[in-house]
């Protein structure tokens, strides 16, 4: 028997425009087709239509070329356009490119960048004097090249709002995910990163990746006890209950969470309490008291004050965007 229709069947898709200049990097172009693909609406739906469009309909990738079915054009009518990767951030960018992504941005277009895909941002005018990031190896050029902008190397991905920008390679998922989560709420979001066999949020900055040193004898993985963590995120997780759990000292693990994890203990439960936050006020028509409660924050205006903090709108706010 078919699926009754429902109200979402006819919601307007969210339209996403990935531009591929010549020397796009594919793996780059790949990720937001992938991600905006496979995302769902609780029904089934899908909440996304994903194109690809050139200044050319033949791009050169690296190692092939490919056909892309739209032009320019199709910049006009986008809510998002995607900039992947470049290989070469010294290849002028075309002018005519420039000009329809200021033009997409004018008209309240979301702009956002994958790896490399910065410079070309860069090169539009819009990332003056905002914080953006791109590939660690990449950012000292980015930086010297446009000096009012605010390069940060240390972080997986900037939301400066219509803006965006992700390191290098698999930050782009993290980036699209963060979008998903954005436009249709964290349980559209996890189902997302399921399908994509990514976890929904990944701690930690690209910083972690900059240099390799050899881990000492006394550090391993901390994945069990973040599991942990995870699973009693109602009770009093301090530092000191966090290291006797995991049988180390309280300078050993602060000093083994920050370079595993690129955040402290403490920040990190805050997180994790404010996604279990999310995930009931979707799901449950729990009171925001309770919730507060429930998630182990010790009261409702401190959990209003660092879901504020963290999401960037209140839980009442959020409820109303995106509770089934």
């Amino acid at each position: 028997m078919a699926r009754k229709p429902t109200s979402a069947d006819f919601a307007p898709r969210h339209r996403v425009a990935v531009l591929a200049l010549d020397g796009v990097v594919p793996f780059d172009l790949s990720v937001p087709c992938e991600v905006f693909d496979r995302a769902q609406r609780p029904d089934g739906s899908a909440p996304y239509v994903v194109h690809v469009c050139g200044v050319t309909r033949r791009v050169k990738a690296k190692p092939f070329d490919i056909h892309v079915a739209h032009g320019l054009s199709l910049l006009r009518r986008a809510d998002t356009v995607v900039l992947p990767g470049i290989d070469d951030v010294g290849r002028p960018v075309p002018e005519l490119a420039l000009r329809a992504i200021r033009a997409a941005a004018k008209r309240g277009a979301r702009i956002a960048s994958i790896c490399s895909g910065a410079f070309v941002l860069a090169a539009t005018g819009l990332l003056d004097g905002r914080r953006a990031t791109t590939h660690w190896l990449a950012a000292a050029e980015l930086a010297r090249r446009y000096p009012t902008i605010r390069v940060d190397a240390g972080v997986l991905y900037v939301d400066e709002g219509a803006l965006l920008t992700s390191a290098g390679a698999a930050a782009g998922l993290d980036l699209c995910l963060h979008l998903v989560r954005r436009d249709f709420g964290a349980a559209v979001a996890s189902q997302t990163a399921r399908a994509s066999v990514m976890p929904l949020e990944r701690h930690g900055g690209q910083a972690q990746f900059i240099e390799h040193v050899a881990p000492e004898v006394e550090s391993g993985s901390l994945e069990p006890l973040l599991r942990w963590m995870e699973q009693n995120v109602s009770r009093t997780l301090d530092l000191r209950s966090l290291a006797r759990h995991a049988k180390t000292s309280t300078r050993t693990l602060s000093r083994r969470f920050r370079a595993q994890v690129g955040r402290t203990p403490a920040q990190w439960v805050v997180h994790a309490r404010v996604r279990r936050a999310q995930s009931l006020l979707e799901r449950t028509s729990r009171s925001i008291e309770r919730i507060a409660d429930d998630v182990g924050f010790g009261s409702t205006p401190t959990f209003r004050a660092q879901f504020r903090r963290v999401v960037g709108t209140s839980p009442l706010a959020y409820r109303a965007a995106f509770r089934r």
